[in-house]
């Protein structure tokens, strides 16, 4: 069996697991002593590093013949500006891969939609020039850019872009309850999403079928403005819909990072996941998603 490592052990690595085990033999890179007993009972074996001491990423050199990369690039340097942000979780990662006798023949990584920047509304796919206008956005360009150089060694390297990612316990449900605004119909813009689930399965079809420094946008096939999202959920539960403002009120009230949401805006196609990844969503629709994450909150409780 090739040997898999696993680099950022979340949900969405969780919802992998079953798909690997029994095709690869997996590890998963943990840096807190307490997840490595999930781990080691769902069949993988921990290794204890951590992305933010490079020492510890030593035994990893050569470990892996193939590495999911799922870590988040560390908090934002507030001495750079948005287009100088970098992701050190990367490099040292990359660093530690390269002291190997042999380098991993591949990498997916999952990065962020949010590279494309505002689009004012347009349908994007992944020719589409990238303007990443956040700090967030920003250091996952930088780290595709990383993983792109490292793909030239010889290793296929694909990226899946992804949009907001929802399931059953990642819902708006707090936002909702606090009543935080969003824009009106006339003000508000696109969001795209994919069901944890769905991503889970298109990351594993990455493995089998990705191609060589190959970006590819991993979203369902829905088209939904933002509020229209929280409406869906918040009747899904029962709760009040939260209210409109025009995008000038929204400058006046909201917060900074909330207002960094509502600025961006774009309808992605996935037409090249669904042809060289052969993705089939389970979930095509986010209206069809909410439903199936709705009614298993029900069931559990």
């Amino acid at each position: 069996m090739q040997k898999l490592l696993i680099v950022g052990c979340g949900d969405v690595a969780r919802r992998m697991l079953p798909r690997l085990l029994g095709h690869y033999r997996v590890f998963a890179l943990v840096r807190d002593r307490e997840q490595c007993a999930f781990w080691r009972e769902h069949g993988a074996r921990p290794v204890l590093a951590d992305l933010d001491q490079p020492a510890s990423l030593r035994r990893i050199a050569g470990l892996a013949d193939i590495v999911v990369h799922l870590a988040p690039p560390p908090a934002a340097d507030r001495r750079r500006r948005a287009g100088e942000q970098r992701d050190s979780r990367t490099r040292w990662l990359l660093a530690a891969l390269a002291r190997g006798r042999s380098l991993p023949q591949r990498i997916v990584y999952i990065s962020t939609t949010g590279v494309y920047g505002d689009c004012a509304g347009a349908l994007i796919d992944e020719t589409h020039a990238v303007r990443p206008s956040t700090v967030r956005a920003c250091r996952r360009l930088d780290a595709e850019r990383q993983l792109r150089a490292f793909g030239r060694r010889g290793v296929v390297v694909s990226i899946l872009r992804a949009p907001g990612i929802y399931a059953t316990d990642r819902l708006p449900i707090e936002r909702l309850r606090k009543g935080s605004p969003a824009l009106r119909a006339a003000d508000d813009v696109y969001t795209n999403h994919i069901h944890a689930d769905d991503l889970a399965a298109l990351t594993c079809a990455a493995l089998r079928y990705g191609r060589s420094n190959r970006t590819y946008n991993a979203s369902d096939d829905s088209q939904i403005k933002m509020g229209d999202y929280f409406d869906l959920v918040a009747d899904g539960l029962g709760l009040a819909r939260v209210p409109r403002l025009s995008r000038g009120e929204a400058e006046m009230r909201l917060p900074e990072m909330q207002l960094s949401f509502m600025s961006e805006s774009r309808r992605l196609l996935n037409r090249r996941a669904k042809c060289e990844l052969r993705f089939r969503p389970r979930y095509a629709q986010v209206a069809d998603g909410v439903a199936a994450a709705l009614k298993e909150r029900e069931n559990r409780c």
